[in-house]
């Protein structure tokens, strides 16, 4: 392990479904020597892709969690992070971009930008992560990269700028001219591996000059060296255009775009090239900690070895050797046998074993300096914890967590399942804070929830074959919320009188419906009238009620309560009392503040091809969908829609059906609203049945 951090990138490829992005890892670990084989993703030879190591993946062929590695290119590290496509497993991509320096975002040279295209980049825009693209999936009919250059302009807000040409497209496609070197390059041999560089064809000269024109046009508002050769009319260097490329890739001013195919092992050198020509060095990155021992102001991180220890644990797995923790060191360094504390409950840890990943192997280290990734063993910790060293009292700054929208209740078959159903549950939540399981208190059954019927069915599928659980699962639950439409006013008193002194307690006010939040609490009482030690037991009995709602027991949302007025008693008054007050108050004005359900609304993005653009349509508009828009690019058209999540249960099938398996969806979540009267109804219907047969 090299220490010199100018040598050192820390990358993640992100994309779409399917854009390519694991078979990318496979060549660039075949280039620079990590593998010897190339496979593919559904390896027809069995094998699979070096980072799908999960037997699940293997079969299903799609990523489903981010695995790490690194290599070396032309003397530099590269850690590579390859991560899920699927908006099921989103958080495996938000915590991968959490760490990282720089990433490439694949799109596919066919379909463009697409819907897990624009989540991936507002991730990237989250943590601020300079990105390259890569144009994969050019020797696809239909392929055409300056189209997918136009719509990352478009779609995203990039400046997008082309760094290559390609050679042919399609089933012609021969390889890349480069536009700073102004050559052309081929790649020959089984594998792509022989480059040769050769003039540019004479049919391709004229559009290379334009667009290196344009190329340096871009680049020109990032380097005064480069404004003053052009104004002066001087000789434009390669490093001037490379220098100011760098700098506004940094910035997140430019995104340079470079072409190939991975499957068809073209140009994924020159990407290598670009990856440690423009991607940042981890002293190009402003890494921010808050100093917990000072009102949490924001400190400034530096990537020096020597300085105290900030270190942060982004991913867990449970390996065959206990705990495996994902960590990326900041600043100082974390060497075998170090005690470190652990910034969230201030727990002494002892560094025993720390390794390097290459996908599912690893490689034993005596230390990971400041700027690397690399993986500890034996470490009792959460998602998220912060490791620093005694001198100071550091936190990072933890990572966005998308609410689950999505619940099964889960059953084992027999008292042998439940042990190793509840070891599981155990290590997948905290592994995963997607994934969440609790107990209904009044069925007692044990419910699961996550982002999408793909991440449960994968979570019950590894329940069985990894803990040997047999388990059965219910009906897929919506994650239904109640809330209120007006004001209502309540005035409660809560008396009980028993032997000695009883409880008093009276509150005055009124609740009404609140924008973008979920519970406010206002106190307008004056003069004493409730005594101040008793409003935030008010306040308490107010918010328990959240939880679940007097109407129908979902969770309530968006409620501003305000306390005007009250009384109590000298002796019958407590905080006891008050919560009940409260807890009364709340049931009394929220009927009379017409309550209503609300149900999840999923972006759903259908691609088909063009003639089955009207039966798409239709489904859509069945499942009490509003179409957004729709496009044609190509052969193929792409619908956007909204649909509530209650209705897509089970549409992979019959969308497959309707267009002879040619169509494909995604959804995420989006937002919240309020069910139609009709569907409340059944709803309502359901719910009393529900709790009739427990009875």
């Amino acid at each position: 392990m090299k220490t010199d951090l100018q040598k050192v990138r820390n990358i993640g490829i992100s994309a779409h479904i399917d854009s390519g992005k694991t078979t990318l890892t496979e060549r660039i670990l075949f280039y620079t020597d990590r593998i010897h084989a190339i496979h593919d993703v559904k390896g027809k030879d069995g094998v699979g892709a070096t980072m799908d190591s999960m037997e699940l993946e293997k079969e299903r062929g799609i990523t489903i969690a981010s695995a790490a590695t690194y290599c070396e290119w032309k003397g530099h590290e590269v850690n590579i992070i390859d991560t899920p496509g699927h908006v099921d497993f989103t958080i495996e991509v938000e915590r991968s971009l959490r760490v990282l320096d720089g990433a490439i975002l694949v799109l596919c040279s066919v379909a463009g930008v697409q819907s897990q295209s624009i989540t991936v980049d507002a991730q990237m825009k989250r943590y601020k992560v300079p990105c390259i693209a890569f144009v994969n999936k050019c020797d696809r009919s239909g392929a055409n990269p300056f189209r997918v250059i136009d719509q990352l302009n478009e779609k995203l807000g990039h400046n997008a700028v082309a760094m290559q040409i390609p050679i042919g497209l399609e089933d012609n496609l021969q390889g890349v001219v480069d536009l700073i070197a102004m050559k052309a390059y081929y790649f020959d041999g089984d594998n792509g591996e022989n480059i040769r560089v050769e003039e540019i064809p004479a049919e391709l000269l004229d559009e290379a000059q334009a667009k290196r024109e344009e190329l340096i046009d871009q680049a020109s508002l990032f380097s005064e060296a480069l404004t003053d050769a052009i104004l002066e009319e001087a000789e434009i260097t390669d490093e001037m255009i490379v220098d100011a490329v760098r700098i506004g890739t940094i910035e997140r001013q430019i995104t340079p775009v470079f072409m190939g195919s991975a499957y068809k092992n073209k140009a994924i050198q020159p990407l290598l090239d670009a990856v440690t020509r423009y991607l940042p060095t981890p002293d190009d990155i402003t890494n921010e900690a808050l100093d917990l021992d000072n009102e949490e102001a924001p400190v400034i991180l530096e990537g020096d070895s020597e300085k105290p220890t900030v270190a942060l644990a982004f991913k867990l797995e449970d390996g065959q050797y206990g705990q495996l923790t994902y960590i990326r060191v900041y600043q100082g360094s974390l060497k075998k046998g170090d005690t470190v504390n652990n910034a969230k409950n201030g727990r002494k840890i002892k560094i025993g074993r720390l390794v390097r990943m290459h996908a599912s192997d690893m490689e034993d280290i005596n230390e990971i300096p400041a700027g690397y990734i690399g993986a500890l063993f034996g470490v009792d910790c959460a998602s998220g914890d912060t490791f620093v060293d005694s001198a100071v009292n550091y936190s990072m700054m933890s990572m966005f967590v998308p609410e689950p929208v999505i619940s099964l209740s889960i059953t084992p078959k027999d008292n042998k399942a439940q042990i190793n159903m509840s070891k599981a549950l155990n290590r997948f939540t905290k592994e995963d804070p997607t994934f969440r399981s609790f107990i209904d208190d009044e069925t007692n059954e044990t419910i699961i929830e996550g982002m999408g019927e793909l991440h449960l069915e994968v979570y019950v599928e590894r329940m069985k074959r990894e803990y040997n659980a047999e388990v059965e699962t219910g009906q897929p639950r919506v994650a239904y919320r109640e809330t209120i439409t007006r004001r209502a006013e309540f005035d409660y008193t809560h008396k009980k009188q028993t032997g000695g002194s009883g409880q008093f307690g009276k509150v005055m006010g009124y609740i009404e419906p609140l924008e973008d939040e979920q519970f406010s609490f206002e106190s307008k009482v004056v003069g004493g009238r409730i005594p101040t030690q008793f409003i935030p037991s008010c306040e308490k009995g107010f918010e328990s009620c959240m939880a679940k709602g007097p109407k129908l027991e979902f969770p309530v949302t968006g409620i501003a309560v305000t306390l005007e007025d009250g009384g109590f008693h000298a002796v019958d008054s407590s905080e006891m009392a008050f919560q009940a007050a409260a807890k009364g108050a709340f049931k009394q004005a929220y009927e009379k503040a017409k309550p209503v359900i609300q149900e999840p609304i999923m972006k759903v993005e259908i691609e088909s091809p063009n003639e089955f653009q009207g039966p798409c349509m239709g489904l859509i508009n069945q499942r009490r969908g509003i179409i957004l828009g729709s496009q044609d690019e190509g052969t193929m058209s792409r619908i956007e829609a909204q649909v509530p999540l209650a209705e897509m249960f089970g549409f992979s099938t019959v969308l497959r059906s309707s267009t002879q398996g040619k169509a494909q969806y995604t959804m995420e979540f989006s937002t919240y609203k309020t069910v139609p009267a009709s569907v409340s109804e059944d709803i309502v219907k359901k719910v009393n049945e529900e709790k009739a047969a427990k009875k």
